[in-house]
């Protein structure tokens, strides 16, 4: 599950997303929370998680290209300042089952400002459709658990990029409202990251 962007996503956690237009649709468009949850291979986030977000954009660029950015974990920190290391713990294509862990900020919410250490596992993967990882992220006095899903679909002249992400532990519900926004925000910066990467990508050369 990621201010500094908790792109913890955590599980990405970030503390840090459904299905609209296509060019119209701005860099990171909020959906309402009552929208049917994101799956992936009909799995999704935590139904009963108090912290969550969803959002989504368009990237004019091949839909190979921001998968290939997307699922190469290795390369994040080159592409989202916010995450400052990443390491799989395997090898070979993303693929159900690979783990890697990666580091990112997280800004002051319930607990002081911390770095967060964050371990995802694959738990679901269509290859050009969609993601889903779990897993915890801890920083100082911070646990959180966190789900993650992202879905790649084709558009006229691109990719639609959605993605939702549930938190739960105790520090972050202790203030559900601040560490929503941070989710929020957290999420929007990566899609924002994500489209203006793949989009300079598809102009200069595939990646």
């Amino acid at each position: 599950m990621t201010s500094t962007r908790i792109r913890a996503s955590l599980l990405t956690l970030p503390l840090t997303a459904a299905v609209l237009g296509t060019a119209a649709v701005p860099a990171a468009a909020t959906t309402p929370h009552h929208a049917k949850s994101l799956t992936c291979r009909g799995a999704g986030v935590d139904p009963d998680a108090r912290v969550r977000h969803r959002a989504e954009t368009v990237i004019h660029a091949p839909l190979r290209t921001t998968w290939k950015l997307q699922t190469d974990v290795e390369r994040w920190p080159s592409w989202q300042s916010p995450v400052t290391a990443s390491e799989r713990l395997d090898h070979g294509p993303l693929r159900r089952g690979s783990a890697f862990r990666w580091t990112t900020p997280v800004p002051p919410n319930p607990t002081p400002a911390t770095s967060l250490d964050i371990t995802s596992t694959v738990e679901q993967l269509k290859r050009n459709s969609c993601i889903r990882w779990t897993g915890p992220a801890l920083g100082e006095g911070l646990r959180i658990d966190g789900v993650h899903v992202w879905n790649f679909t084709k558009v006229s002249g691109g990719v639609r990029v959605s993605t939702e992400e549930t938190h739960t532990g105790e520090q972050v519900e202790s203030d559900v409202p601040t560490a929503t926004r941070i989710l929020r925000e957290g999420l929007e910066g990566w899609l924002r990251d994500l489209k203006a990467t793949a989009e300079a990508c598809a102009h200069n050369r595939p990646y």
